[in-house]
């Protein structure tokens, strides 16, 4: 186990609807401020969402910047890493595969990650460094041999004008690549290959991607949903010369056995409209079958599903970190540990941020689904104080690079 400060904890706020400055500061108040005083902490993290409209008009106005910081300290709370996955748009009535668009080919979300960048910078505490997580690019298909050399030049902008940033503000922001099943980069192997064939000193500097400001976002539901072993997983990432910058808290649901009595009724209780939803299927044979959403992977009386049903499912829904699903379900939460623990023992490891990320509460079966504010308030703060307690505690740092964490966490049940 990792010594030293440890990691960062916050929860990431894309679970909130408000998509501008008004909106963020009022869910500041109703929502991020109860639930630090529910979990009891003397300061909490927060993962902002930033839309990009947002980000946009924060970045240009140093008056609305100073509004938020003004919120944030008044409900102390501290911004040392954004999402910058979804562009907008996050809480529609349908997101499904709107949530990939603009993809790294288009200049709008460089331009986008950019003005979230320089907006950190300017919410950092002073001696943190900063993180964003975003997309693999973009959904699988349509993806060319010219989108992909788009997106290469585009990190390599990238690249640069975090260095420079760094040089002027002296604050450290990194950009982690979130792979994601179904993406152009689906598994950690997919984001180290493409992000590690860019860093060599043969590319040309307009296509060369540092790997100091670059690096890999561990989404552990994505991990678990791809079966992979998540020790193996970290290692590959470290041994290719790259760092994990954010690890995104997650637990996928699991179905042991799809085709015992009730499973798909039980696994179907999760279908909804809002987000894709994408199942793997761990065959007798090693291989992984997939399907892109669990509708089709369940199939209906008029046509066959998707996947057969003979091997384990693990499918993209956040289950509440503390939630445990009623068999035949389960949560991933043991890949969940075991990536923070393999992450930790890395280089770096303690460096890299964490954050819970369960935005699929307003989506759950009804009777999962928290009744208002307040019981959601209750529930995030359940999951931090599980994370608190569950995730290598003595090595998770608070919010701050040089307290501990509150003496108010210790005991606490989730």
């Amino acid at each position: 186990m990792a010594t030293g400060p440890g990691m960062l904890l916050s929860y990431c706020t894309n679970v909130h609807p408000a998509e501008d400055l008004d909106g963020v500061i009022d869910q500041l108040a109703r929502y991020s401020g109860p639930v630090r005083e529910a979990a009891g902490l003397d300061t909490l993290g927060v993962g902002l969402w930033l839309p990009a409209e947002l980000a946009h008009r924060l970045d240009r106005s140093a008056a609305d910047r100073a509004r938020l910081r003004a919120a944030l300290a008044e409900h102390r709370l501290q911004v040392h890493t954004l999402n910058a996955f979804p562009y907008g748009g996050f809480h529609r009535e349908v997101v499904k595969l709107a949530v990939y668009s603009p993809t790294w080919a288009e200049r709008a979300r460089l331009d986008y990650v950019l003005a979230c960048a320089r907006v950190l910078a300017d919410l950092l505490p002073d001696g943190v460094p900063g993180s964003i997580s975003t997309l693999p690019l973009a959904w699988r298909a349509p993806w060319t041999r010219a989108d992909d050399d788009e997106a290469t030049k585009a990190f390599a902008t990238l690249s640069a004008e975090l260095r420079e940033l760094a040089r002027r503000t002296g604050k450290t922001v990194r950009v982690a690549v979130e792979p994601e099943p179904g993406c152009v980069l689906d598994t950690v192997e997919d984001v180290v290959s493409w992000l590690a064939a860019r860093t060599g000193p043969e590319w040309p500097e307009d296509r060369r991607i540092d790997p100091e400001y670059v690096g890999v976002c561990l989404d552990t539901c994505h991990l678990a949903v791809s079966f992979a072993d998540p020790a193996g997983a970290v290692r590959r990432i470290t041994d290719a010369g790259l760092r994990v910058v954010k690890v995104q808290a997650s637990a996928a649901l699991e179905v042991a056995d799809p085709a015992a009595p009730g499973a798909r009724d039980a696994v179907g209780r999760f279908v909804e409209q809002r987000y894709l939803h994408q199942v793997r299927e761990l065959a007798a044979s090693g291989d992984v079958l997939a399907s892109d959403d669990l509708p089709a992977a369940l199939g209906d009386a008029d046509r066959r599903p998707a996947l057969p049903g003979d091997g384990p499912w693990r499918v993209h829904f956040h289950v509440p970190l503390h939630h445990e699903p009623a068999p035949p379900l389960a949560a991933t939460t043991e890949v969940l540990r075991d990536a923070v623990a393999a992450v930790l023992a890395a280089p770096h490891g303690a460096e890299a941020h964490l954050d819970v990320e369960t935005y699929t509460w307003s989506v759950l079966p009804p009777d999962v689904l928290p009744d208002g504010a307040d019981e959601l308030v209750t529930g995030i703060a359940a999951e931090l104080r599980w994370a608190r307690q569950h995730l290598s505690a003595p090595a998770i740092a608070s919010t701050t690079a040089t307290t501990a964490v509150s003496p108010a966490m210790e005991g606490i049940d989730a």
